[in-house]
């Protein structure tokens, strides 16, 4: 395989897509389910999940559902899935604005597109099947590729994988600035997405939509290349 000389890496759910559109009916439909097996009482827990939006959904499952025993949390997860992929493929979910400009756009500069995500493939595929991402985007790295759930390990392996010389990771969380940091990267930190206060504070740069990258990724090919 030859090595790729210019990379661009972004995260999915809050970077490239507004999860945020099909996030809150899909939690509802999955506890729906579970409080209509008994399995759930009270309020669907929107807020926290909201909080914790990013991380593994092996962590989302022990984080919303603390008591549960395994099978129920193994439950809600397919359930969610599920509901996910319905909202999907029934138009409901969007992807930010500029998003396809900026990825045609970046593509014609010579600069390889990878998504690396928490999400999973069938989510993923659904995601990039249903807008078009394949015609711009080489792989995709999902969580389950990596055997800690790790973001830093799957941006690590992808490096690996594909020998990339000089690469940029973008996303809107904290685990996507550690995985840049940890693994030699710049950063930028998408403003727009489900950051808190502070949580995209070590990236190289910060966006609030996908015209400021464009722009900034211009430059750093002229500038990697003239190191």
């Amino acid at each position: 395989m030859n090595r790729i000389q210019f990379t661009a890496i972004f995260d999915m759910d809050g970077t490239l897509f507004q999860t945020n559109k099909i996030l809150g009916s899909s939690l509802e439909r999955t506890f729906e389910i579970l409080r209509s097996e008994g399995s759930w009482t009270g309020n669907t827990p929107l807020a926290k999940y909201q909080e914790i939006m990013g991380v593994p959904l092996t962590v989302v499952w022990e984080t919303l559902l603390p008591k549960h025993p395994d099978h129920i949390r193994r439950q809600a997860d397919q359930l969610f899935l599920d509901c996910l992929i319905q909202e999907i493929k029934q138009g409901n979910g969007q992807l930010f604005p500029l998003v396809m400009e900026t990825l045609s756009t970046i593509k014609q500069l010579g600069i390889s597109i990878f998504i690396a995500s928490n999400g999973l493939v069938k989510y993923l595929e659904e995601i990039c099947s249903y807008f078009g991402l394949h015609e711009f985007v080489t792989d995709i790295y999902s969580v389950e590729r990596s055997s800690k759930g790790s973001k830093t390990e799957l941006v690590q392996m992808l490096l690996k994988d594909y020998r990339i010389d000089s690469a940029i990771v973008i996303g809107d969380r904290k685990s996507d600035i550690e995985a840049a940091k940890k693994n030699g990267l710049s950063a930028v930190g998408c403003q727009f997405g489900f950051a808190e206060e502070n949580e995209l504070a070590d990236a190289d740069l910060f966006i609030a939509d996908f015209s400021e990258l464009q722009a900034y990724l211009s430059k750093w090919i002229l500038k990697s290349a003239h190191q």
